[in-house]
């Protein structure tokens, strides 16, 4: 059963490496196409129905690009499709959200101090909400509501905040900026398999059957396109964000999630604006440094703001790992080989706060993070980083037995 704990996170390391991978090409894409688009530049002798060209050059050649704003005359015989991108983003990230947090649901989801819940209430609160956002934004897009962009876009902006604020009283602070990505990154996803990708097609067809296309269809599919370019920054901050508890794992999560929206559409719009070549707005970075500025701050003044919760109950899968017999000397080896950095108050010089809001100071604490203690200082060396506390073989050896032990049922020896 043991060996199960390095088969799954090999598992886990190779669905985000594509999810990586394919988050890079999507992105890539995304950005390439927006910042062609506010390049074009227009002139008479453009062919019919061309809205502009641009002329670039990359890699020892020179490419003469031309957009047509509903369809050109005829179908080009080769037509490439920008779609499996999003998709696989899309499907590997949710991957990595059943891997690593349903399955670990009880570690990384689920706080009795915030919403008791058990695991299969709290996996259906996070498909819902997952799922009734993109219903609700679809339906205020197609609204009345959603003609005008920018009204729409502060109204969503203002739903991302009640979302942010939602998910930091449902889930862990971790889990929260999680979701919130997964939230918004679905949204983005959907928008290209639901109406980008289909409004294409039927300008296609419509072009195959010789009818002249509806320019409706084009313009929808701008303003989905609109909004996912501003989306990117803040979720890729998001899911970037389980690294550094600064970010998750304080009293005011929710409203640094809301700035973070913010710094990315300041940034967006310096770059929009540029490759519009429409001026230098270099207040959009002063904004940006400030935002992030009250961010580091609020990350930090909470601590005096907010109580000490109660110590949650050990749960049916952490108890094994803390009536095992070899448990006392389990304790005292992480007690003095890696509590020094992960504490709520870390007393290794240069660290601040604990490495990914993980805390060894209590018996739940060391049972909730039996696997990983497993894995990194048991099975690998990985940690302590260099082995900068000194742990001996002898200790990795009694922190295998101890994991291996528990998860078989056995008194470890």
């Amino acid at each position: 059963m043991y060996e199960y704990a390095i088969a799954w996170d090999w598992l886990t390391f190779a669905v985000r490496w594509l999810h990586v991978i394919t988050a890079i090409a999507w992105i890539g894409s995304s950005f390439y196409f927006v910042a062609l688009d506010l390049g074009l530049k227009k002139h008479p002798a453009l062919p019919p129905g061309a809205y502009g060209e641009e002329w670039q050059v990359h890699g020892g050649g020179f490419y003469h690009i031309q957009k047509y704003l509903v369809a050109p005359a005829n179908m080009p015989d080769h037509l490439v499709w920008f779609k499996w991108e999003s998709y696989v983003t899309w499907l590997s990230g949710f991957g990595m959200l059943c891997l690593v947090y349903y399955a670990g649901a009880d570690l990384y989801m689920i706080d009795p101090a915030v919403l008791d819940v058990s695991k299969p209430v709290a996996i259906g609160i996070s498909l819902a909400s997952i799922a009734g956002g993109w219903l609700m934004y679809d339906l205020i897009c197609k609204s009345p509501f959603g003609n005008d962009n920018t009204r729409l876009m502060v109204a969503l902006y203002f739903i991302l905040v009640a979302v942010a604020w939602g998910y930091t009283h449902l889930f862990t602070g971790r889990a929260a900026f999680l979701h919130l990505g997964a939230f918004t990154a679905t949204i983005m996803s959907a928008n290209v398999f639901f109406i980008i990708i289909p409004n294409q097609k039927i300008v296609v067809a419509d072009l195959l059957a010789g009818r002249k296309p509806d320019p409706k269809y084009g313009r929808i599919a701008k303003q989905r396109s609109t909004h996912n370019n501003y989306l990117t920054l803040p979720v890729l901050f998001l899911m970037l964000s389980n690294h550094y508890p600064l970010a998750f794992g304080t009293q005011f999560n929710w409203i640094i999630a809301s700035l973070v929206f913010l710094m990315g559409v300041t940034i967006r719009h310096w770059f929009n604006t540029r490759h519009a070549d429409a001026g230098k707005p270099t207040w959009t970075w002063i904004v940006t440094v400030v935002l992030f500025i009250v961010i580091m701050w609020l990350s930090t003044v909470p601590k005096i703001l907010t109580g000490e919760p109660a110590e949650p109950k050990l749960s049916a899968t952490q108890q094994p790992f803390v009536t095992a017999q070899a448990f006392p000397k389990v304790r005292d080896t992480i007690m003095g080989r890696c509590s020094m950095c992960h504490a709520k108050e870390p007393s290794w010089e240069g660290i601040i706060a604990p490495p990914k809001g993980v805390m060894f100071e209590t018996d739940r604490d060391i049972a909730a993070h039996a696997r990983e203690i497993y894995l990194q200082a048991g099975r690998s060396h990985a940690m302590p980083p260099a082995n900068a506390s000194h742990i001996t073989d002898e200790e990795r050896r009694l922190l295998v037995s101890w994991y291996e032990s528990a998860v078989n049922g056995e008194k470890t020896q």
